[in-house]
């Protein structure tokens, strides 16, 4: 087969294996899922009435604004998920989909999600989602993630960023409510990932990321945890302290904080490998849960508010 025939057969289009379980895929649906409800969370707390189509649509376009982001990752780091035993297993590692399969199913959600919730809904709202795509996929993803181990502290700006754009679709401004729960998810991510990073550090190694535990040590990202989680607790009681929520709330968040704390003590005492692995693999576990409930008493207070006037009126 000569040179010119050769480059012919390469230049002719693939037929993609990929099913759509392959395209869930590369929308990171758990991450997904969180970034809804957090956003949902925003969107509860913020003023004024929201006329139910319009909070469906702008909960869908920040769902897949989120989704575009997660492809658009697979699609800039197939080369380092082939790598890593917990990423391997993507579609594009696997091979089900290109690289230009999801870059362009990436960008194609993300220029829907954007357009679709500032003509709808408002261009507040939509310039904050694009602004939180682009952040993800090109601050974090192409610039922090390869070059620094303080990515995971810069870069979860991107994921603490839904529930101010909600509370944005709703209002058309940025007010100090949505800001507080930003903070909270800003502050909870570093000592959800570094206690992953800790676990799965060889992964990592082996990838040529530069988490913290493979370039500061495992000492040091164990005294980081520590000290993100005490500023955790005090951001998470904020919204109490400052007078936005009541005491149920500022009791249960220190509750959630109290073990938090615990379970960062753990890893930081928990030097031996063994018992290293079983507390980091811990505190990822509770801080999601931790996270979760939260956000789950932020909007069973709202909603408790919300109801109340009705039930006084019965």
């Amino acid at each position: 087969m000569s040179v010119l025939d050769h480059n012919a057969v390469d230049l002719n289009p693939r037929i993609s294996e990929a099913e759509v379980g392959d395209y869930i895929a590369l929308l990171k649906p758990r991450v997904m899922s969180l970034v809804i409800f957090t956003a949902l969370v925003g969107m509860a707390m913020a003023p004024g009435h929201f006329h139910p189509v319009l909070a469906i649509t702008s909960l869908l376009c920040i769902a897949v604004g989120a989704g575009a982001s997660g492809a658009l990752n697979m699609a800039l780091e197939g080369d380092i998920d082939a790598k890593m035993s917990r990423t391997a297993n993507r579609p594009i590692p696997r091979g089900r989909i290109t690289r230009p399969e999801a870059m362009t199913f990436g960008m194609t959600l993300a220029f829907f999600s954007v357009m679709t919730l500032g003509i709808l809904v408002n261009w507040i709202a939509g310039a904050l989602l694009a602004f939180t795509i682009f952040f993800y996929v090109v601050i974090y993803t192409i610039v922090l993630k390869r070059w620094t181990a303080q990515n995971i502290v810069i870069g979860g700006a991107a994921g603490a960023l839904p529930p101010v754009v909600a509370w944005a679709a709703v209002t058309g401004t940025v007010d100090v409510e949505p800001l507080l729960l930003f903070a909270i998810i800003f502050f909870w991510t570093p000592p959800h990932f570094w206690a992953l990073a800790l676990f799965r550090s060889d992964d990592y190694a082996r990838a040529g990321i530069p988490m913290l535990p493979n370039v500061a040590g495992p000492d040091a990202t164990r005294l980081q945890i520590l000290l993100y989680t005490i500023v955790l607790i005090a951001v998470a009681a904020a919204p109490w302290a400052l007078g936005y929520f009541d005491a149920i709330y500022g009791i249960v968040s220190l509750i959630l904080g109290a073990g938090m704390l615990a379970f960062a003590i753990n890893v930081y005492v928990r030097r031996e490998r063994s018992q290293s692995l079983r507390a980091t693999r811990k505190l990822f576990a509770f801080s999601i849960l931790y996270l979760f409930a939260l956000f789950a008493i932020l909007l069973a207070e709202v909603v408790f508010r919300a109801l109340a006037p009705m039930a006084g009126g019965a």
